[in-house]
């Protein structure tokens, strides 16, 4: 079987190259704007634009492909050096992870979206302690969790101690 070595991208390229990758993502062709980014990253192992890209190219393919990409997109959040973007991101991680769960459906959905709800919002309240000044990116991804979670009764815990038997 023949393998493919992918050709390098040169420095000069990066900044075409990383709108390209946001237009792909945009144009919702997640796994072109991924590969995009791994050969930007493969030039500048720290471009911080194109691990964001990344990650959200990665969390774009959570609805086909949820444990590789939730695995790697878990990878890409560690490489953050920003302290507000790892919480914030983390956050975005998570809540796609719980809009996955939603969509897919079947028996414990609701409980494992709840969970993964839960987890976003307790991320994104580590952001919004960490926010830069006039950046509520935060907050309304926090509130957007909360609604989600006021208006949808079948997303709750798992161990809900609301449980009252019929018979006593």
């Amino acid at each position: 079987m023949t393998t493919f070595e992918p050709r390098p991208l040169s420095s000069e390229a990066v900044p075409a190259a990383l709108q390209r990758a946001q237009h792909y993502r945009l144009l919702n062709e997640p796994r072109q704007a991924e590969s995009i980014c791994q050969d930007i990253l493969a030039v500048e192992p720290d471009n911080q634009e194109a691990l964001i890209t990344l990650l959200l190219a990665l969390t774009d393919q959570f609805k086909r492909q949820l444990g590789d990409k939730f695995r790697q997109a878990q990878e890409v959040v560690s490489k953050f050096t920003d302290d507000y973007h790892r919480p914030y991101y983390r956050g975005i991680v998570c809540e796609r992870r719980a809009n996955a769960h939603v969509r897919q459906g079947g028996p414990g959905s609701g409980h494992l979206a709840y969970d993964w709800y839960r987890q976003a919002i307790d991320a994104y309240n580590a952001a919004i302690e960490l926010r830069p000044k006039g950046n509520d990116d935060a907050i309304l991804r926090w509130n957007t969790c909360a609604r989600i979670l006021n208006s949808n009764p079948e997303l709750r815990p798992a161990h809900d101690d609301s449980f009252s038997p019929l018979l006593e």
